[in-house]
């Protein structure tokens, strides 16, 4: 299940076009996998709970955009 999620970034543009600068330095979008995620969590302490991986899922199963996803996220854990 968790192999499920990625992270969707803006496709690399073709050559001969600039890359974006941000604050001076140039901006890159990186894509990595679920299992690769999961490993740099546990490096940094995050734990991936069975309540995240079944929320994952239900993202998958309603088919929820990147946006939506973070959305629901952030009410999840919203403080206050």
């Amino acid at each position: 299940m968790l192999d499920l999620l990625w992270y969707v970034t803006k496709m690399a543009k073709k050559r001969g076009t600039a890359p974006k600068r941000v604050g001076g330095k140039q901006k890159t979008d990186v894509v990595i996998g679920a299992r690769r995620f999961a490993k740099i969590s546990a490096i940094e302490g995050i734990v991936i709970t069975s309540e995240m991986r079944a929320r994952i899922a239900e993202f998958d199963r309603k088919g929820m955009s990147a946006e939506e996803r973070r959305r629901s996220i952030m009410r999840v854990y919203r403080k206050g």
